[in-house]
């Protein structure tokens, strides 16, 4: 587990041994697994608050890119 990405509480990470589609989790209180693969990010499971969820999936958005190429170095 590779932690990529950094948000006040939000901690951005990277499975070295994980699956596809290209995806991170991203922990605060809880946890999101959002999908980095498509043109948009796509929520694929969540046990975060609503206003945390936001703030989590606007961060992917934004840094979608980034965290692909992450992705991509680890996983090839």
């Amino acid at each position: 587990m590779i932690t990529v990405l950094r948000s006040g509480a939000l901690r951005v990470v990277i499975f070295t041994d994980d699956h596809l589609p290209a995806h991170v989790h991203v922990f605060g209180d809880a946890e999101a697994k959002i999908d980095i693969s498509g043109s948009e990010p796509r929520l694929i499971s969540n046990s975060m608050r609503h206003g945390e969820l936001r703030r989590a999936s606007a961060l992917v958005a934004d840094r979608q890119a980034f965290l692909l190429e992450k992705w991509r170095e680890l996983h090839g």
